[in-house]
């Protein structure tokens, strides 16, 4: 029997063909239906019952603390809500809501299938690559608009990450110069942008205040790195954690969560060598706060987790970033070098490869410096604006969308 293969590549392409034909002939069908009931009704407007004010779509429960704050504004204003997301025991679940709706939609393609054929006045996402991979633009939404899940640049996402959204909800004004400059690059439509703050940070803000001080007899080194071929765990690898085991600190490795999908190898590779060695610990919780509380210092990359701790602990921290390869990014058709680059320097102390024969006495000099506190406290204003209001100016933005939809459709009616 011939078995036929095809690569993961070739099969996202194609599910993207198929389910834009069939988007396309479902929309097509539907207002040839809607055209025959108004027509019917005697030119009484109709509306799908499948159609919604608003809808949230969460990629699973790690993202769970960026979307609470404005869950619980919208409730709070009673604005009806559909939660989608793709964890079945996402924390939302363990709430009870008057106003909000919520529904596991599945994983990968069978999400982006259901929301593919979303019905919607608004729809509020983290998930950079709409309209570009498998999750394409409804015809059925009529506004698009993405939540920022880290506070640094917006540009540091994969290419075209942010292009077809209608509205990008910033965390700082710093980050709208350079996706005004791909818009007029890629002769795309200008967004609208808006800076809310941080969700997230403002949540994590809220748990620090609870947190027990952490054990001074232990000095822990937090390894946090992004994901992909510039990370640290794809370039660097055993190498650093070796140098790591050898100072006698204890080292958690946290991975980024794509890591877990996109450089599986990798990690088990690391996994397997470093089984047994007691100092060194793997951690895959999804929220990163106690990680964080436990670490004197973090060793991170181009990873937005370095503003986490840096902003919520004013800790010190090395970060490697002198490679960095920006091709597969936005950044990459921007001429100014990305704002956590330029800031990087005067925040933390970068880690090259050559400093990891000396790497305790380089983090113990970090560690013992006092010199770079003022700075990340400007950086932290920056980038993490309205700090504690960013629940309710998403909501408040939300809830002015819908406000105008609701005006232009009773215009439409009463026309």
């Amino acid at each position: 029997m011939l078995a036929l293969y095809i690569d993961p590549g070739t099969g996202s392409m194609l599910f993207s063909i198929v389910i834009g034909l069939v988007t396309a002939l479902y929309f097509l069908g539907k207002a040839a239906i809607i055209k025959l009931k108004f027509v019917v009704s005697g030119g009484k407007g109709t509306v799908s019952k499948n159609h919604y004010p608003l809808v949230i779509y969460s990629e699973g429960k790690r993202y769970w603390n960026v979307f609470k704050p404005v869950l619980k504004a919208l409730e709070k204003r009673g604005v009806a809500t559909i939660f989608y997301t793709s964890s079945e025991d996402d924390p939302f679940f363990s709430s009870s809501w008057e106003h909000i709706t919520g529904e596991f939609i599945g994983e990968g393609n069978k999400a982006f299938t259901r929301l593919n054929f979303l019905e919607a006045d608004v729809c509020l996402m983290t998930t950079p690559g709409l309209d570009v991979y498998q999750l394409k633009r409804s015809k059925g939404v009529r506004h698009y608009a993405h939540i920022l899940h880290a506070s640094s640049d917006a540009t540091t996402y994969r290419l075209f990450g942010l292009d077809y959204y209608d509205s990008v909800l910033l965390t700082g004004e710093y980050q709208k110069e350079h996706l005004r400059i791909l818009e007029g690059q890629r002769n795309i439509r200008e967004k609208d942008l808006v800076v809310v703050g941080c969700t997230y940070l403002d949540v994590l803000q809220e748990k620090v205040a609870d947190f027990v001080k952490k054990d001074d007899s232990v000095f822990t080194v937090l390894v946090a790195p992004s994901w992909g071929p510039s990370a640290i765990l794809s370039k660097y690898g055993a190498s650093l954690l070796d140098a790591l085991v050898q100072t006698g600190f204890h080292i958690i490795v946290r991975p980024h969560p794509q890591s877990k999908l996109s450089e599986k190898d990798v990690l088990d590779t690391l996994e397997a060598t470093y089984q047994g060695v007691d100092t060194l610990e793997w951690d895959y919780n999804p929220e990163n706060l106690l990680s964080l509380s436990r670490a004197d210092i973090m060793i991170s990359d181009f990873s937005g987790v370095v503003f986490d701790y840096a902003f919520l602990f004013d800790r010190p921290f090395l970060y490697v970033n002198s490679e960095f390869d920006s091709r597969p990014y936005d950044s990459h058709d921007i001429e100014e070098e990305p704002w956590i680059f330029r800031v990087l320097p005067e925040i933390g102390i970068e880690l090259k490869r050559e400093d990891f024969g000396t790497i305790k006495d380089v983090l113990l000099k970090a560690y013992e410096s006092t010199s770079l506190s003022e700075n990340r406290k400007s950086a932290r204003d920056v980038a993490w604006q309205h700090r504690g209001e960013s629940g309710e100016r998403v909501a408040e933005y939300l809830k002015k969308l819908l406000d105008n939809y609701s005006a232009i459709e009773y215009s439409e009616e009463k026309g």
